[in-house]
């Protein structure tokens, strides 16, 4: 049976040795925190990524976890719609919903479908090696580990990328974002319903995620590096989005302050090269992405599921890593390019150049929900 070493235990690289794991192969899964534990905040699984779970049998437990989106809206900072989308229409035609889920409960599904025991944590990956028969991670505590082909989902600052790749800086978006997630039942937060709000150099949304939570996140143009004072993300928050419509403010102040974090907001410009002979990269360590689409992990669950096809009955295992790259390459860039891109027009600060974007979504609209079906209507 081959053998495949799996670097880090986030979604992509639970779904990609879940995917391994049913097409035969032995898998082991290395993650450097010691436990999985509630990190992250919520995440959208659009119809693309449900259809990928379903086939790795976890849609029952996904559907479970999550809740249904069957509505989204772009609003003005001020609360005028722009654009609406009749999201569960189009889930019924595509064949399977977009959910709203918190990260946590995505990664504990997905081990728990993996199995614990092809789980190991507290290993950190800092490098690795390889010949004409394997290769071998290498652990920060000594340990090594070696398979027939070692698959890196260890995010954007994966140690296997840099050793691939070389030290490459990351590209700041221009923007810092906050993100919550609280048990928020107030009449001003709508139910199953995904909604973003543009204002000037910022942006926010949210949408529900199951067992009564309301994801949410709120970004500012600011440079790298800032900072809110210690337990001060709310104040800060509600300082600068007090005037937003309601529902805005609302989750704001409905979340506890431990529950918000802030991160400045990164990704890489798309690179063909993702391996070298045994070794390939998946997920953000291969096409990280802003969020300004929520495809990043579902690009990473397709990716999980292609190579998974790809290994399948290989005899030519480096060769099979190269068809992969190459099958995922042109539809990730796509992603990484036009969620940069919506990033940036989200965020324009001149109010006139604000304006023309509010003006051209509501005149235009149906053009974006087209292109959404694009995108989600792919099948892997």
């Amino acid at each position: 049976m081959p053998r495949a070493v799996v670097i880090g235990g986030g979604i992509g690289g639970l779904a990609v040795g879940l995917a391994l794991k049913q097409t035969g192969w032995d898998v082991s899964v290395f993650e450097r925190a010691p436990a999985l534990c509630e990190v992250g905040a919520g995440l959208t699984l659009w119809t693309n990524a449900v259809k990928v779970l379903r086939k790795l049998g976890t849609g029952e437990a996904v559907a479970a976890r999550s809740h249904p989106i069957r509505q989204s809206e772009l609003r003005s900072w001020r609360g005028k719609l722009l654009t609406q989308t009749d999201l569960g229409l189009l889930g019924d035609r595509l064949g399977a919903p977009s959910v709203g889920i918190h990260r946590a409960d995505l990664q504990s599904l997905l081990a728990e479908a993996l199995g614990r025991d092809h789980l190991q944590l507290a290993a950190e990956c800092v490098g690795f090696s390889q010949d004409a028969t394997g290769a071998t991670a290498r652990f920060a505590d000594g340990r090594q580990e070696r398979g027939d082909v070692l698959v890196a989902a260890d995010g954007i600052k994966s140690a296997v990328r840099k050793q691939l790749l070389g030290d490459e800086p990351l590209r700041y978006a221009g923007y810092t974002a906050w993100r919550g997630v609280g048990l928020i039942d107030r009449p001003e937060v709508p139910l199953g319903v995904t909604v973003l709000a543009m204002g000037r150099g910022s942006q926010t949304g949210m949408l529900p995620i199951g067992g009564g939570r309301t994801y949410w996140f709120a970004t500012a143009n600011v440079p790298a590096g800032q900072t809110d004072p210690p337990g001060g993300h709310r104040a800060a928050l509600l300082s600068r989005f007090k005037d937003w419509y309601a529902p805005i403010p609302a989750v704001i102040e409905a979340t506890p302050e431990e529950a918000i974090l802030r991160n400045d907001i990164h990704d890489r410009p798309p690179v063909k090269t993702w391996g070298d002979e045994r070794v390939t990269l998946l997920g953000d360590a291969a096409h990280p992405t802003t969020p300004n689409m929520g495809q990043g992990a579902c690009q990473a669950i397709e990716s999980a599921l292609v190579l998974a096809k790809c290994l399948a009955g290989a005899t030519d295992l480096p060769a099979a890593l190269r068809v992969y790259e190459q099958a995922r390459y042109e539809r990730t860039a796509l992603i990484t390019n036009r969620s940069w891109t919506l990033g940036k027009v989200f965020g324009y600060e001149w109010g006139w150049a604000c304006g023309l974007r509010n003006l051209f979504f509501r005149a235009f609209g149906g053009l974006a929900v087209r292109d959404t079906e694009k995108v989600i209507g792919v099948e892997v």
